[in-house]
């Protein structure tokens, strides 16, 4: 039986770090075991805010990939002020009061001229290029993943044009996302988001998408079926970690301005404050980009002694992070707009064998996952009093050497699981 094609239309891909790329790269990675052959479609010279070479290793030398040149506002963006437009590229905003005019000016033009993002260019050389390869190999089914959700009116144009099957894949919402209120936006481009989000959503065959907030968001705008695959966990290979000898709490990922609860550094300056020997053991590592704001909430506290600024790594140095932590945190943005949010690292965390510490909004799908999966302790931004006191059982526990978190019900967010129920609707 020959094998049934696909044509992936993503944006990200290695050697891009960050979390945009782990997705498609897992899927594309388990299709052929479903009897799918994937082909992937991708910018020729991407700007990439962040790049990570080791994730060249899992991309199969018999996998087609295309590429077609895109032209990179970002680029033109950094003659003007090159860390403004690496930070806003990486969705580091400051706060509206704390910005400078070149990021003030930077926004409202990428939110109000670049609709729906800063990749719209990619859309018309893509759709010509594609119509005819997709006609000339025979291929029935495409998907294209967003954001950058530019990508979606590549698949918009081809289904119009000849009449593909299309998936379209939601890694993240479109007009509801946090930082789109941080864009600057006129109300004629808020008006322009939301016509081309209900096209999307209407003309798509099927809407995939990564979390059941977004899918009862997107059910007030289309008919069409949507179905919820979450990101996951894949069997990583780092060899034996050691644990930290300190107690140390590990974030990973970006911390954005937003994404800073004064209660946990307020909790953690107390335990130092009146625990000698928490404070002699104590260690707070920041792995990955850190906004300034959460820097200086951290130094209000006087926790600066405290953080170890590790900086992006890899994406397998992740991992070991990951595994020799003693605690890892997790910490979402206090709003509504991030209910839906579930970030690709919680899977990773939940096999890493450590327990979690989260904050985020009350009804998250992350408050669901982790109380499901056993896999440690979701909070909201205000609770204070049992924040400090299991960060206290688990410090008294790692004296004892038994921290460890014990995990339920894993297997169905492993990534060839996932790519199972995606290859149904393929």
């Amino acid at each position: 039986m020959s094998k049934k094609k696909v044509l992936i239309i993503t944006y990200y891909w290695p050697p891009a770090g960050g979390p945009g790329v782990q997705r498609w790269l897992k899927f594309v990675k388990y299709l052929t075991e479903f009897n799918i052959e994937p082909i992937v479609y991708i910018p020729e010279n991407p700007n990439y805010p962040l790049i990570d070479e080791s994730l060249m290793d899992e991309v199969s030398e018999d996998l087609t990939i295309l590429k077609q040149p895109i032209k990179e506002p970002y680029k033109l963006a950094g003659l003007f002020s090159k860390k403004a437009s690496n930070t806003i590229s990486k969705g580091i905003i400051s706060e509206a009061k704390k910005q400078s005019f070149i990021e003030k000016m930077m926004l409202y033009i990428r939110g109000n001229f670049f609709i729906p993002d800063a990749r719209k260019s990619w859309v018309k050389p893509s759709v010509a290029y594609l119509s005819k390869y997709i006609s000339e190999h025979n291929i029935d089914t495409i998907i294209t993943t967003g954001p950058p959700h530019s990508l979606h009116l590549i698949g918009l144009q081809l289904k119009e044009k000849i009449g593909v099957k299309w998936l379209a894949d939601f890694r993240d919402p479109w007009t509801t996302i946090g930082y789109h209120k941080q864009l600057r936006l006129t109300k004629s481009a808020q008006q322009k988001h939301k016509i081309l989000e209900k096209k999307v959503l209407r003309t798509a065959d099927q809407i995939i998408v990564t979390s059941s907030v977004t899918k009862k968001e997107f059910k007030n705008i289309t008919t069409k079926p949507i179905e919820v695959i979450t990101n996951g966990y894949d069997y990583e290979s780092v060899g034996k970690v050691e644990l930290d000898s300190k107690f140390s709490m590990a974030h990973i990922g970006s911390l954005l301005s937003k994404r800073n609860p004064e209660t946990l550094w307020q909790v953690l300056s107390d335990l130092i404050k009146t625990n000698k020997d928490f404070a002699k053991d104590f260690q707070l590592n920041f792995v990955g980009a850190v906004s300034e704001d959460a820097l200086r909430s951290v130094e209000n506290q006087n926790l600066s002694d405290y953080v170890n600024k590790v900086g992006y790594v890899s994406h397998n140095q992740s991992i070991v992070f990951q595994k020799k932590s003693q605690i890892l945190l997790l910490i979402e943005i206090d709003s509504e707009d991030t209910k839906c949010i579930i970030p690709g690292k919680l899977f990773e965390y939940m096999v890493s064998n450590r327990p979690i510490i989260a904050l985020g909004p009350k009804g998250s799908d992350v408050e669901n996952i982790i109380k499901e999966t056993n896999t440690g302790n979701y909070f909201y931004y205000d609770d204070f009093e049992s924040l400090k006191t299991t960060i206290l059982t688990h410090y008294k526990a790692y004296k004892n050497n038994t921290l460890q978190s014990h995990a339920i019900g894993l297997q169905k967010y492993s990534r060839k699981s996932l790519t199972a129920s995606l290859s149904k609707l393929i």
